[in-house]
């Protein structure tokens, strides 16, 4: 992210010489004013800053901690504390009742000292802490005071070298554990090594110009972590609190299988999930053996991770029994709806730090098809759609967190290829959405992965209806929990056609068209490959898991019945595929003191972008084209766009 822009000039909207009254200094201004007032170095607060918010202002709305503005400057009376009661949800921690006030807390319950408190850094600067909360530049100049106070504090001089705050920034994350606070500030100053720039959320662009020399002190963080059982990487401090394995008084068993992964079955998928429920909830209902399992949660306000579930045992967190037994499932603290609460940059660069790591333990790929939400995840069978879950969201930053997993999200091929990446610029993206405060009341503009799909290359179309999503025929909505006429940033599919400044994708069977023009692209040119049915099919089946075949089922395992999804897949359609597998069951039958046995076939089968969705065809069923990068296709597939 390195940047060497020039410093953004104020636009006024007035001036006092013409009547009119002066606008609000830029944000990139602010920090300058007031790094200078508070001998503070700039770039030790604007990465600060971008740290704690990233750069984003949202006047008035606090986070789960408490935290406002672009200081994240935590007014505790203002926290917000986790509900405690489930709500029945089939998979994954239940719906919270509401937040309410509450201490400050980590992942492990410890209460930790809070060095950026709004009302402290009120009396700082003399402003009421009412406008801390609402105005960027008090908010600014209430941080820059904090730093330089906690700077006097350690016994160090307001210096211009960068390098001499840095235990002031690792005080300065708020949290009492060592590896935490050391990580937190080498995210800092690994930032300000690089540069940055970002469009804040005032629509302001803001650049944090690279200083090479600067350097993080890495090897503290290594150093700090405490030795503990947990399977985590050496920069994050990782607790365990453990999901039971045990007979429950119905004649069942919970919450998790034993295994002995990667031995008996790869783990191919990590599932990326929100909690929608508070931590304390989360953290209960991991422990009832009668509630799912998880193998980690992250905390929302600092990015604390807790492990639940041994990476080689099954947890069931996914809705898709197939699908948990190959993948690790992620849990985030946090609402779908309310990201600017809940999804903070702590969490997102912790959850990365993990996923970087059990990626490359089990040599999963980085790409959104290994990558998966649990909005990503197939329902099982055709009955089980319309009950898979939404989570993380429209509002999930999927190109942000690619960036922090070290693999960005970019165009692999020209812009008239034969497959395009979603890829929208996610700060300037705003689809409108409605159910985030109440059912049909529209929901703020928002940034947002999610591109919407329409029936014909016009605004005003129908939206593509999904058969699965809605078995009764009901029309598509724009509701947030709808993912029935959408795709999400990182997704690949195979190009149907291109007009004007529109492009079409095979999506569940079906022509879907969006916008995506030249000056505001939603998507990029990508190469790789696709499946199509063979040739004299008219239809293949696709199916929400990858069974073996009936022979393979040995006496006694009962075979599990196949149930194809409803949506058709026809000749002359193309999907884009990553992956090839065995279809595969593991036997939950009984209650073992050993892992379940693995039932592994011989046919093999493909995984495949059919819509939002991933779902698996048989490879017998069809044949593998290789993307030709730009220019058209034979049959129905993309012709040339026009330029």
């Amino acid at each position: 992210m390195t940047a060497s822009a020039a410093l953004l000039v104020p636009l006024l909207a007035g001036s006092p010489a013409c009547g009119g009254p002066a606008a609000e200094p830029k944000l990139q201004n602010v920090f300058t004013d007031a790094a200078d007032e508070y001998h503070v170095p700039r770039s030790v607060l604007m990465g600060v800053s971008y740290l704690q918010s990233r750069w984003d202002s949202r006047p008035g709305a606090p986070s789960v901690a408490g935290g406002y503005g672009p200081m994240h400057l935590v007014d505790t009376r203002r926290a917000k504390a986790p509900a405690t009661s489930p709500s029945g949800r089939a998979e994954g921690p239940a719906i919270a009742a509401g937040p309410s006030a509450a201490p400050l807390e980590n992942a492990s319950g410890n209460r930790s000292e809070q060095p950026a408190d709004l009302r402290r850094a009120a009396l700082l600067i003399g402003a009421p802490a009412g406008r801390l909360r609402t105005d960027a530049v008090a908010n600014v100049r209430g941080g820059a005071a904090l730093l330089a106070a906690v700077q006097r504090q350690l016994g160090k001089p307001l210096s211009t070298d960068p390098e001499d705050w840095w235990d002031a920034v690792a005080r300065f994350s708020g949290t009492d554990d060592a590896a935490s606070a050391a990580r937190y500030a080498d995210d800092v100053f690994s930032l300000i090594r690089q540069g940055a720039h970002r469009t804040t959320d005032a629509g302001e662009r803001v650049t944090l110009p690279a200083s090479p020399r600067v350097r993080p002190r890495a090897a503290d963080a290594a150093k700090a972590r405490r030795a503990k059982e947990v399977e985590c990487p050496p920069e994050l401090d990782c607790d365990w609190l453990g999901a039971p394995y045990v007979r429950t008084d119905d004649g069942s068993y919970g919450n998790h299988d034993l295994a002995d992964r990667p031995r008996d079955q790869k783990i191919d998928y990590i599932v990326i999930h929100d909690t929608e429920a508070g931590l304390r909830s989360m953290l209960q209902t991991v422990q009832n053996p009668k509630e799912p399992s998880w193998h980690y949660s992250i905390s929302s306000r600092d990015g604390h991770v807790t492990q639940h579930v041994r990476t080689k045992d099954m947890a069931w967190h996914a809705g898709n029994q197939m699908l948990n037994a190959r993948s690790i499932g992620i849990e985030h603290e946090g609402f779908l709806k309310q990201p600017d609460t809940w999804y903070t940059e702590q969490m997102y660069r912790a959850s990365a730090r993990l996923v970087r790591y059990l990626a490359k333990k089990y040599d999963i790929p980085l790409d959104r098809q290994h990558i998966l939400g649990h909005d990503n995840v197939p329902g099982p069978t055709a009955s089980s759609i319309p009950a898979m879950h939404d989570d993380p969201g429209p509002f999930w930053d999927w190109r942000h967190y690619f960036d922090l997993l070290g693999a960005p999200l970019r165009a692999t091929a020209e812009a008239d290829s034969d497959m395009v990446t979603v890829l929208p610029d996610y700060a300037a993206h705003m689809p409108a959405f409605t159910g985030c405060a109440q059912a049909g009341t529209p929901c703020a503009p928002h940034g947002s992965s999610a591109v919407r799909l329409r029936t014909e290359p016009d605004a005003s179309a129908p939206l593509v209806q999904d058969p699965g999503r809605h078995p009764g025929g009901e029309a598509s909505t724009v509701d947030v929990d709808d993912l029935g006429s959408r795709v999400s940033a990182g997704q690949t599919f195979a190009v149907a056609g291109y007009e004007g400044d529109w492009t079409a994708i095979w999506y569940q069977g079906q022509r879907a068209w969006f916008k995506n023009a030249k000056d505001h692209p939603t998507a990029v040119g990508a190469s790789g490959r696709m499946v199509t049915p063979k040739a004299g099919l008219s239809e293949v089946p696709v199916y929400g898991r990858a069974l073996p075949e009936k022979d393979a089922y040995p006496e006694g395992v009962p075979e599990q019945p196949e149930s194809p999804l409803p949506y058709h897949f026809l000749a002359g359609q193309r999907y884009a595929t990553q992956s090839r597998l065995i279809g595969s069951h593991i036997d939950r039958s009984e209650f073992r003191d050993t892992p379940s046995p693995v039932v592994a076939g011989h046919e093999e089968w493909y995984e495949i972008q059919l819509g939002h969705r991933i779902a698996f065809v048989r490879a017998s069923d069809v044949d593998v084209v290789e993307s030709r990068g730009s220019g058209t296709t034979a049959g129905n597939a993309a012709p040339p766009r026009e330029r």
